[in-house]
């Protein structure tokens, strides 16, 4: 074979300077919603040391704005200019561990995505400065001139500056006007909408924040304190902890720890709902990742497990350093990751245990419910690998009434609880289970078939051998009964009572 003779790479440089109007534009459209955009700009907040952030959102103004101001260190001029510059930080340097940035893309590309004219105002050291990016001056010229404002005093949302810190504005928002730019009423609506979304997602996003984990962080929109939603609820007497688990890597530590929710019915439905989020909690369960104490996953199992109804308590905490970004592949809106391997395989181990036991004790609590010693008016069935409900013919309260029909009737009875039994609406409530189980519930009963119930399973127990010490504790273990316990106990009361006469 003849060999190629291999002489010097002979290369020339010539200039391939992005176009300043089309790459802005392009920064526009990084996947960004108010609610990732708004938390991207409080991210450098807090990172400038800010313990105090106020959102002002003027939906109702003809030219409508959002205002975000912290008392943070704030910046000189020169800082400025850099935080304004697109990609000012490299995301390979090394970087505290209270800086929530990466790229140093956040503050631009998330104001970009929302508005077309964004200003920026800080005082440091009681010097204050101002910069903007005009986008229909960018694109209009084609270069990329930052504007330095010299009278910031006549600037829109100067007066929310403190003595330190800074302050963000969007103008100009045409992409969170919905298309109504001629219709101010829906416009007004659209806009409100956006921001109840964004409220919600800011609260859950920095809860430790919100809570005090680290300097107290104070939060309000348009002068409203933002209180934290906490998605493990772990303050909740209810909620059931495991100790944190501690998986150190070369890049520093994860800490893993599994939570289990309270049911319920031991939470109040406002609870309930807000710890569920609007997509209810069979969404909601999974894995919660937070970066330096900041939320950026909430929520799916990063297919480690399947989204059960059984497993919707299921909740773990997974804290990492923002030393792991690039093998979490933190994305710029850090608003999603991925499982590097050596986290995938510990964390399978730990979500096949868990999940496990949270099946068994569903499984558990479900199978009291039709135990056969509490008397159960549903029997559960395994016929040829599938689960049949029948209603029990042997429950004290049908073997009563049948004792007093005739004998001509009782095969009809019998055929008519068996006709309920095969008329079960499994599709529909199949349908109203999954993902909003908590929602579907049994129909109340009046006192007399309180009443019937009481008495037959009373006259059941005491022929079983029960005392009558002992029948208000056996009773009360019926799930049914303990539902409607204050009647109930009333009418055995009166039972026993008429028994001892």
């Amino acid at each position: 074979m003849k060999q190629i003779s291999k002489s010097p790479l002979k290369t020339r440089e010539v200039d391939a300077t992005p176009y300043a109007a089309a790459l802005i534009e392009g920064h526009r459209d990084f996947g960004y919603s108010l609610e990732t955009a708004l938390a991207d700009v409080i991210d450098n907040s807090i990172t400038a040391g800010a313990d105090t952030i106020t959102l002002i959102a003027d939906t109702v103004a003809e030219d409508p704005w959002i205002a975000l101001a912290d008392n943070g260190c704030g910046m000189s001029e020169l800082q400025l200019i850099e935080a304004m510059r697109l990609g000012s930080k490299n995301p390979r340097d090394s970087r505290t561990a209270n800086d929530l940035g990466r790229f140093g893309l956040g503050l631009k590309s998330a104001s970009f995505s929302q508005c077309r004219r964004l200003t920026v105002i800080t005082r440091q050291n009681g010097h204050t400065s101002c910069a903007r990016w005009d986008l229909e001056k960018v694109s209009s010229q084609n270069n990329w001139n930052l504007e330095l404002i010299d009278n910031p005093e006549t600037v829109l949302g100067c007066d929310l500056l403190l003595e330190s810190g800074t302050v963000v504005i969007w103008e100009e928002l045409d992409r969170l006007a919905g298309g109504y730019f001629d219709n101010r009423v829906k416009r007004t609506k659209h806009m409100n909408a956006e921001l109840t979304r964004a409220e919600r997602h800011l609260r859950l996003v920095f809860h430790r924040f919100l809570e005090g984990q680290r300097p107290q962080l104070v939060l309000s929109l348009n002068g409203r304190r933002l209180k934290p939603i906490d998605p493990m609820a772990t303050v909740h007497p209810s909620c059931q902890k495991d100790p944190v688990e501690t998986l150190r890597i070369s890049q520093g530590d994860v800490r893993i720890r599994c939570h289990t929710l309270p049911h319920h019915k031991m939470v109040t439905r406002d609870e309930w709902d807000e710890i569920g989020g609007p997509e209810g909690h069979l969404k909601s369960q999974g894995l919660y990742v937070y970066r330096e104490n900041r939320l950026i996953i909430a929520g799916g199992w990063l297919g480690l497990a399947r989204q059960t109804e059984l497993t919707k308590l299921c909740r773990i905490s997974i804290d990492i350093p923002n030393t792991m970004d690039a093998e979490w592949k933190i994305d710029v809106k850090k608003a999603s990751a991925q499982l590097p391997p050596v986290v995938r395989e510990r964390l399978k181990k730990v979500v096949e245990r868990f999940v496990g036991t949270s099946k068994r004790t569903y499984r558990s609590r479900g199978q009291k419910l039709v135990d056969e010693t509490r008397f159960p008016i549903w029997n559960r069935v395994k016929k040829d690998g599938q689960t049949i409900f029948r209603p029990n013919l042997d429950h004290p309260v049908f073997r009563a009434y049948a004792s007093k029909l005739p004998d001509t009737l009782v095969d009809g009875f019998n055929q008519c609880l068996r006709l309920v039994g095969s008329g079960l609406p499994i599709e529909t409530l199949h349908a109203e289970l999954v993902g909003n189980a908590e929602s579907v519930t049994a129909d109340s009963a009046d006192e007399a078939d309180l009443e019937q119930m009481v008495r037959a399973m009373a006259d059941t127990l005491i022929s079983n051998g029960v005392s009558l010490e002992q029948l208000a504790g056996t009773m009360q273990s019926h799930p049914f009964l303990r539902g409607n316990w204050e009647t109930a106990s009333r009418i055995l009361k009166g039972y026993v009572e008429g028994l001892s006469k």
